[in-house]
């Protein structure tokens, strides 16, 4: 019988490599596990696609887990209740009226669960360091990866390609799919003009309405919508962000089904 550790690491490299060349192929890739990731993942997955996502840290949640400067509760407000209900999340009532507070670690944990029992995949510790695309028309097709590990020492190793229907930019304030099409493929005409200052109000509806695709292949939500279009930031108020992870998923689900 071969020795415990040889057995540990066959079990490993055989099922992660399976799953690696399950997923080299996908309906859809979210790069960022963020809450309008996560969100998206679950609405897309609880319709039947094949979703990846792909999250540079080795944890999920985005900006959930900081709270308000580190103060542990977020808002939403009464637009999220359906979704937040939906996911199973406990909503505490705030003494500010029309606002709702609720945990962030629940909410990570809440949508990650929701996201991963619908059928998505999240693979952690994964960064893209460029796009896929294709030309006549322009169209993204899938991104380039590496192991965050391997980028942080420095090294130089050559990535591996996923290929998808779509490709998804959660990835924050950053917008950090957006720019590489923009500095790398300027035919697509993608600027990123870099979000505001803060005007919670206006923010909040303004990335939902922005909210969608951006050239063939390539869709954009969360705060990556608001770096794209120069829309103000709305803190720690979550509801925009479960919203705008929700519209993607209704986008993109109209656009492959057509």
């Amino acid at each position: 019988m071969p020795e415990l550790e040889a057995m540990i690491t066959k079990a490993i490299a055989i099922a992660a490599l399976e799953d690696l060349e399950k997923y080299s192929e996908s309906d859809v890739v979210i790069v960022g596990a963020g809450p309008s990731g996560l969100t998206a993942a679950y609405y897309l997955a609880k319709r039947g696609f094949k979703v990846l996502v792909v999250e540079k840290r080795l944890s999920f949640g985005g900006g959930i887990g900081g709270g308000g400067m580190l103060l542990p509760r977020v808002v939403i407000d009464e637009r999220g209740l359906e979704i937040v209900e939906e996911i199973g999340l406990k909503v505490y009532q705030s003494k500010v009226k029309g606002l709702y507070t609720v945990y962030p670690e629940e909410l990570i944990a809440r949508l990650a669960v929701k996201a991963i029992e619908a059928g998505a995949r999240i693979w952690l510790g994964v960064s893209v360091e460029d796009v896929i695309y294709r030309r006549q028309p322009n169209r993204i097709t899938g991104v380039v990866v590496q192991w965050s590990a391997v980028q942080l020492a420095g090294l130089h190793v050559d990535p591996l390609f996923l290929v998808s229907k779509a490709v998804v930019d959660a990835t924050g304030h950053d917008a950090e799919v957006l720019r590489i099409v923009e500095r790398k493929l300027p035919e697509f005409g993608v600027k990123v003009v870099g979000e505001k200052s803060a005007f919670s109000s206006e923010a909040d509806n303004l990335v939902v309405e922005y909210t969608g695709k951006v050239v063939e292949g390539l869709y954009v939500t969360g705060m990556a919508v608001a770096a794209l279009y120069g829309l103000p930031r709305m803190g720690p108020l979550f509801t925009g962000m479960l919203l705008s992870g929700k519209k993607v998923a209704e986008i993109i689900a109209r656009d492959l089904s057509t």
